[in-house]
């Protein structure tokens, strides 16, 4: 009897697709865990006594650790090899669930918030390089590579604000922490025996670039999140973001002058990669503050309860699965990448200027739904032609770097943008908890913001996103071929 074990190419392209499964489940949880607290944050806020306007901060604390450390994660990645990277972030990942899921105060739960964020930007950047040492050299099975990470984003983002409305209902606020362990305990069994390994590289740690970097990140957001309260003009506002703009441009400086720098700021000289990373900055300015107000809006104006305020957000899931995994393959090969990220976020916008219109009597079905299916959509469409992008206008030993990079993009765009519309939503009357009506225009507010943003987003990868001719017309002839085979 012939055996059906599968040998060479075939088990080697198996496995390869097997670990690419737990490189979508990294993004598919880091992602998850800055979405899966949204809909609990009534319930921490109640009982750890966090103000209505210092709420964010639960998101924060996450965002700010996990953006501010990529680099610092891009660059061990390339170091100490992206396998190992990976393997540590994944530990820290859980014991900072453990933390934050034990924490009686908003002191301790933030501290557990900013370690799970430590380990997402170990892990984040490593997965990305992992991704390229395993499909890099097939081009033909890159891009679907890219779409299935790409699609584990949303589906994170998703999945956790409908596992957080199904913990907050049946079980308690912490298990939304605790729901990371036996994943970490997972991908941790199965890292050694699927990963590629890399050898360690010579050179140092720029720690004082990524203390600066990191610190300056956090003292902008501090800054723009209390002002609402202590005021724009008040000496705490303008002293936490003069700092922050001077630990910014200290850390800039430090790039310049160091042997081994964190990051080699020439790089940003690299075609499309400086206007990818400014796509996906403002992408995620937009995208991540219409999750966060959407949510409350759902809850604190329409009254859905956890549950069905998570359940009311799957379509929005299901539309940028479809898309990523199904369309954007085909339409960046026919259209190429700059004209679907801008498209993209134009659709984006358009979305979330509809969402502005959201009323305080309204409902999900004329509110919510049509709308959120046309950011969804925007999204779908710019998420995997801007991230491709920069990845690949880097040189492949730079692969951490640019890994880096782009995640950093991503979660800065995260935390100023929602630290932006907090303080919008707050001058329009969000603070107002029991008042439906300056509820909805606060949230209203941000939304109208957050559009903004997407916009400008749209116009800044038409200017600076370059299609090279050949290029344009070589994936112009490879779809149009893959279009007459198909018939």
């Amino acid at each position: 009897m012939a055996s059906t074990r599968t040998t060479g190419p075939d088990r080697v392209h198996a496995r390869r697709w097997r670990a690419l499964g737990l490189i979508a489940a990294a993004q598919f949880m880091v992602i998850m865990d800055t979405s899966i607290i949204g809909v609990a944050l009534p319930r921490i806020r109640d009982e750890l006594g966090f103000s209505q306007d210092s709420l964010s901060w639960v998101f924060n604390a996450y965002v700010i650790a996990f953006g501010g450390l990529l680099l610092l994660g891009g660059r061990l990645s390339d170091l100490l090899g992206a396998k190992r990277v990976f393997t540590a972030g994944w530990a820290l990942l859980a014991a900072g669930s453990l933390v934050a899921g034990l924490a009686g105060s908003v002191g301790v739960e933030l501290a557990g918030r900013a370690v799970q964020g430590v380990g997402a930007a170990l892990i984040a950047p490593s997965a990305l390089t992992l991704l390229m040492m395993l499909f890099g050299g097939t081009p033909s099975e890159l891009p679907k590579a890219f779409a299935l990470y790409g699609a584990a984003a949303p589906a994170g983002g998703t999945a956790g604000v409908f596992l957080g409305g199904v913990i907050t209902q049946y079980a308690s606020w912490p298990w939304v922490f605790y729901v990371n362990i036996p994943v970490a305990l997972l991908v941790l069994a199965f890292t050694g025996s699927l990963m590629p390994s890399a050898p360690r590289r010579s050179g140092s740690l720029d720690l004082l670039g990524a203390a600066t970097v990191t610190l300056g990140l956090g003292a902008l957001v501090y800054g723009v999140v209390r002002a609402p309260e202590a005021g724009w003009g008040s000496a705490s506002t303008l002293l936490a973001l003069t700092g922050g703009v001077v630990l910014l441009a200290l850390f800039t400086l430090l790039q310049a002058k160091v042997r081994n720098p964190l990051i080699r700021l020439s790089i940003l000289r690299t075609p499309n990669l400086a206007g990818a990373n400014l796509a996906q900055l403002l992408m995620a300015s937009a995208w991540v503050p219409m999750w966060f107000f959407l949510n409350l809006y759902l809850q604190q104006v329409l009254g859905l309860g956890a549950f069905a305020s998570g359940a009311a957000l799957l379509p929005m899931t299901a539309t940028i699965m479809l898309m990523m995994v199904g369309l954007a393959p085909r339409l960046i090969a026919r259209f190429g990448p700059k004209a679907m990220t801008v498209a993209g976020l134009v659709l984006l916008a358009a979305g979330m200027a509809w969402l502005s219109f959201a009323r305080p009597g309204g409902s999900y079905v004329v509110d919510v739904l049509p709308a959120s299916l046309v950011a969804a959509a925007g999204m779908a469409a710019a998420f995997i032609p801007s991230l491709g992008t920069a990845i690949s206008s880097a040189r492949p030993e730079e692969g951490g770097l640019a890994s880096g990079i782009v995640n950093t993009s991503y979660q800065i765009g995260s935390a100023l943008g929602l630290a932006a519309m907090t303080a919008v939503a707050a001058a329009h009357g969000s603070g107002q908890t029991g008042d439906l009506k300056a509820l909805t225009n606060g949230f209203s507010a941000a939304f109208v913001g957050a559009a903004a943003l997407a916009a400008l987003g749209a116009a800044a990868s038409l200017l600076t996103l370059r299609t090279p001719r050949a290029e344009a017309a070589a994936a112009e002839a490879d779809a149009d071929a893959a279009l007459a085979a198909a018939h």
